[in-house]
C-alpha cells in the first residue's frame, strides 16, 4: 500500500479545540462515544504481564523498567489491559503521558484504562491525536487540582472533550502513514540519541578524573563514608551539601494569576537541555507573587538540578547559572542550590553532579512508581568533597579545557535532535487534523 497527500476539497469551523478547521466530511464526537472506561481488576494472583507508561516510550512491560528502580510490590487490584487499550496516567496526561498498549498485561490504578466502543474506530489514530501538543493544553485545561502536581485528569472530564472523527478507512491511512514517517524519523533520533549518551558518559569519566581525584597524581588519598564516591584527596575536607549550601525545591508553576506580578520562568526542560543558563535562553512567561520573586530569584553561580522526572536516568541533571537574571525564577520540578562562596564554588559543584561517581548516585535516591522524585534530604544529607578554593578553580579551567570537544558535540547532535523533533511534529500534526489528506494509491489486482 502506497499513500500520496494532498488538501481536502472543503473544511469547516472545528467545534472542538484541537484546530480552528477540520476537513468538511470528517466529523467530531465525544471522547466518551468513542471509549469506555475500562476499571476490569487484576486478581491477587494474576500471572499477567506488568506494565507502565512513560510519555517518551510508551506503554511497556514492567520488567524492562526495573533496572531504573521501578518495581511494584503486589499488582493487586491493578486494572487489565488489552492490547490496542489507549493508558492515560491521570496525574501526568497534561504532560503527554498517553500510551496505545501493543501488550495484554496489567497496570496501576493511578491510571485510565480506554477501550474502543466499535471496530470502526483505529485508536491508533487517537493515541497520536491525544499525544500532540495541543492534547497538553486541552488535558491541562480540563485537569484538576491547585498546582502542577496535584493535576489530575479525570475520565468525566476526558470523556467530555469533543475530538475530530474521520472516517474508519481514513482513521487507518492516517495512522499507517504516521506509523511508518514517525518510525523512521525516531529510529534516526534513536541513534543520535545513543550518541549523545556516549558522550555524555566519556565527558562524566572524565571529571570524575579531575574534580573528584584533584590535579596531581601523587596526591595521598582517603576513603570518605560514600562507596559512591570512594577515595577523595587526603587534604580535602568532606561535608554535607546542606553545610555549604542553600538548597530549595521551587514552588513557582506554570499559571498566571491576575493578581500576581509578571516573571519569566527556567523550568525543567530549560535545565534538562542546557549545561549552562543565561540571558541567550527564551523563558517562558508566568506569574509569580512577591515572596517567590524573592526567593527564587537566579543568582550567578546558582546550581540547578531536576528533582522529578519520568524515570531515574533523568533525576538530578544539572546546570548552572552563568549570569544574574533579573525577574527570571526558577520554575516547579526544580530543586535550586546556592552555594556559599567561600567554602564552594557554583561551578565546582556543578561539575560534581556531572560526574559519575557524585551525580549518578542521585538516581538511586529516587523514589516513586508512576513518576520518580528526589527527595530535598537526600541532596541535602549528600557527603560533597571541598577542595581548597584555589584549587577548585584550577580543576573547574581544566574541566572547561577537557570538556570542550565533547561538549561541542553534544551540542551538535542534541540540535540534530531537537529539528528531528520538531518535524515529527509537524508530521503528526498535518496528518492528525486534516491539513493534507492521505489517499490509498494501491490498485486492485496489482502494483501500484
Amino acid at each position: 500500500m502506497k499513500l500520496h497527500s494532498e488538501t481536502y476539497d472543503s473544511y469547516k469551523n472545528a467545534e472542538g479545540e484541537w484546530s480552528e478547521t477540520i476537513p468538511s466530511e470528517w466529523q467530531e464526537k465525544r471522547v466518551k462515544d468513542l471509549f469506555r472506561l475500562v476499571t476490569d481488576a487484576a486478581p491477587a494472583d494474576n500471572d499477567y504481564e506488568l506494565l507502565s507508561l512513560y510519555a517518551g516510550i510508551g506503554v511497556k512491560p514492567r520488567k524492562d523498567l526495573e533496572a531504573r528502580g521501578n518495581k511494584a510490590s503486589t499488582t493487586d487490584g491493578y486494572w487489565i489491559v488489552r492490547k490496542n487499550d489507549i493508558v492515560v496516567n491521570k496525574l501526568l496526561a497534561w504532560m503527554g503521558s498517553v500510551g496505545l498498549s501493543e501488550y495484554d498485561g496489567v497496570t496501576s490504578p493511578a491510571y485510565d484504562v480506554l477501550r474502543q466502543v466499535s471496530k470502526d474506530i483505529d485508536p491508533r489514530y487517537f493515541a497520536y491525536l491525544f499525544r500532540t501538543e495541543t492534547a497538553k493544553k486541552i488535558f491541562r485545561k480540563y485537569s484538576r487540582g491547585i498546582m502542577d502536581m496535584r493535576l489530575r485528569l479525570y475520565f468525566d472530564k476526558l470523556g467530555a472533550i469533543t475530538v475530530p472523527y474521520p472516517s474508519s478507512t481514513e482513521q487507518k491511512n492516517i495512522a499507517d502513514y504516521i506509523d511508518k514517517k514517525v518510525t523512521l524519523i525516531d529510529k534516526k533520533i534513536n541513534t543520535l540519541s545513543k550518541k549523545v549518551i556516549l558522550y555524555k558518559k566519556l565527558r562524566a569519566t572524565n571529571i570524575d578524573e579531575i574534580a573528584l581525584s584533584g590535579l596531581g597524581k601523587d596526591t595521598p588519598l582517603k576513603p570518605i563514608d560514600d562507596d559512591a564516591i570512594g577515595k577523595i584527596p587526603s587534604h580535602w575536607k568532606v561535608l554535607r551539601l546542606k553545610e555549604v549550601a542553600n538548597i530549595q525545591n521551587s514552588n513557582v508553576d506554570k499559571k498566571s494569576h491576575d493578581h500576581e506580578k509578571t516573571v519569566k520562568l527556567c523550568n525543567y526542560v530549560d535545565v534538562y537541555k542546557n549545561d549552562f543558563i543565561n540571558s541567550s535562553l527564551e523563558f517562558m512567561q508566568a506569574t509569580a507573587n512577591d515572596s517567590e520573586i524573592a526567593k527564587f530569584q537566579i543568582f550567578k553561580g546558582d546550581v540547578f538540578i531536576t528533582k522529578d522526572s519520568e524515570t531515574c536516568e533523568d533525576i538530578a541533571v544539572p546546570a548552572l547559572a552563568t549570569e544574574t537574571l533579573e525577574g527570571v525564577l526558577c520554575g516547579y520540578h526544580l530543586a535550586q542550590i546556592r552555594c556559599n562562596k567561600k567554602i564552594i564554588l557554583g561551578e565546582y559543584l556543578f561539575r560534581l553532579f556531572q560526574s559519575q561517581r557524585f551525580g549518578e548516585r542521585f538516581t538511586v535516591f529516587a523514589k516513586g512508581i508512576t513518576r520518580v522524585g528526589l527527595g530535598q534530604s537526600a541532596v541535602a544529607d549528600a557527603l560533597t568533597p571541598i577542595p581548597p578554593l584555589e584549587e577548585q578553580l584550577e580543576i573547574i579551567n581544566k574541566i572547561r579545557c577537557s570538556t570542550e570537544l565533547t561538549d561541542k558535540a553534544i551540542v551538535n547532535l542534541s540540535r540534530q535532535i531537537e529539528k528531528l523533533k520538531e518535524l515529527r511534529i509537524a508530521v503528526v500534526n498535518d496528518a492528525i487534523t486534516g491539513k493534507i489528506r492521505l489517499k490509498n494509491t494501491t490498485k486492485r489486482g496489482g502494483a501500484a
